[in-house]
């Protein structure tokens, strides 16, 4: 079973943490994913940086422009990610734009994906539409899953679509606008999530966006399989480097910092 979809079956109130390869420093993507493997996290999301994020707020922005200027690109990353499960079986997604997946070959990136050990993609720019009908196969071929973003704007009749073609989880952005931090969800998106909760969809649901302490990760799994956390990772990288990560994770967990 792809690790993704074990991490769903086995777990809730799951934790996913993105993060920018490359970002603070071009060597940090290996240390930060063992780091965040060893603390209570159930899956991380390797940011591949492009240029043009359109999906992404100020903060993952910038990380994406220190990451390039780093030098971070596909090859970088795959080179980097080549020994990673000779350390930690935890799900491993790589998130980031087609544009730079068709400019390596749709082919040949799934492939580098399943060699190195990638569970799957999150690709917001790859309509659904186009996915199945021109890569779902070449996804499959390499064992990798392929998660769809949905927002509030989005129709019962897309989500149903997006739900038969996935295999892993839905990501459900927690409101229309560019990734950010918050400190609460208002009571419109608390019904957008009761909404498609009760839709009984067939894809466990992970919520996204906004996510940044405990009382929006409470909310956000109360309604869903788990949370996804990026913008407030970044910001802690950027004010911490690699230090402490713990103390974030248990931050968002509830947890005393005095704990792993």
């Amino acid at each position: 079973m792809n690790r993704i979809n074990k991490v769903l079956e086995e777990k809730k109130d799951i934790l996913s943490i993105y993060f920018t390869a490359g970002f603070p420093k071009i060597d940090n993507t290996e240390e930060i994913i063992i780091q965040l493997s060893n603390c209570d996290v159930d899956m991380v999301e390797i940011g591949l940086p492009f240029s043009d994020p359109l999906a992404d707020g100020p903060t993952i922005q910038e990380s994406s422009t220190i990451a390039l200027n780093n030098g971070m690109n596909s090859i970088k990353l795959f080179e980097q990610l080549k020994d990673i499960r000779k350390k930690t079986n935890i799900p491993l997604i790589i998130m980031g734009y087609f544009n730079p997946i068709l400019q390596f070959g749709v082919e040949e990136f799934c492939k580098n994906c399943q060699t190195v050990g990638i569970d799957g993609l999150i690709i917001p720019d790859l309509p659904v539409e186009v996915y199945e009908k021109e890569y779902k196969h070449v996804f499959d071929k390499h064992g990798l899953l392929n998660m769809f973003l949905i927002t509030p704007q989005t129709s019962n009749e897309r989500i149903q679509f997006i739900d038969k073609v996935s295999k892993g989880f839905i990501y459900m952005v927690s409101s229309f606008s560019i990734t950010g931090a918050v400190n609460s969800f208002n009571e419109n998106q608390k019904k957008y999530f009761k909404r498609i909760n009760s839709m009984d969809l067939k894809s466990k649901l992970l919520i996204g966006f906004g996510i940044s302490n405990n009382k929006t990760f409470l909310d956000a799994t109360r309604n869903s399989r788990g949370a996804i956390i990026g913008s407030a990772f970044i910001k802690f990288l950027k004010n911490n480097n690699k230090e402490n990560i713990v103390e974030f994770i248990n931050s968002i967990r509830g947890k005393s910092s005095s704990k792993n």
